[in-house]
């Protein structure tokens, strides 16, 4: 793991964060620049600089990202009124961490 990632650092616990949910794989934690009321961002434990680097051997980990979403979009009482999930990738696409991760959005219109 990159030592100058901070998500690998928040993994590794030597960056305290707000985690709300960890297993072997994965954490999810509050974004600290929330675009909504709910803003938080799912973290693979595996460094994986972006969607570009996936290959067969990530499916499960994106399927397990994209389920923890749903169920803490449920928890959190936005999965019926809509929520947004999110991948940045590259500069262009608004990565700023390169550690994949994907944003859950919701607890307002958000609008396209």
């Amino acid at each position: 793991m990159p030592e100058d990632c901070i998500f690998c650092n928040i993994v590794n616990k030597t960056i305290g964060s707000d985690i709300l949910f960890e297993d072997n794989d994965l954490m999810v934690i509050q974004d600290i620049l929330p675009k909504a009321p709910v803003h938080v961002l799912i973290i693979p434990k595996e460094h994986i600089a972006s969607v570009n680097e996936l290959d067969e051997a990530h499916i499960s980990i994106v399927g397990k990202m994209v389920m923890a979403a749903r169920e803490h979009a449920k928890s959190r009482g936005i999965a019926d009124s809509g929520y947004k999930l999110i991948f940045n990738i590259g500069p262009d696409g608004g990565q700023t961490v390169k550690h994949l991760h994907l944003h859950l959005l919701g607890g307002k219109p958000l609008g396209e």
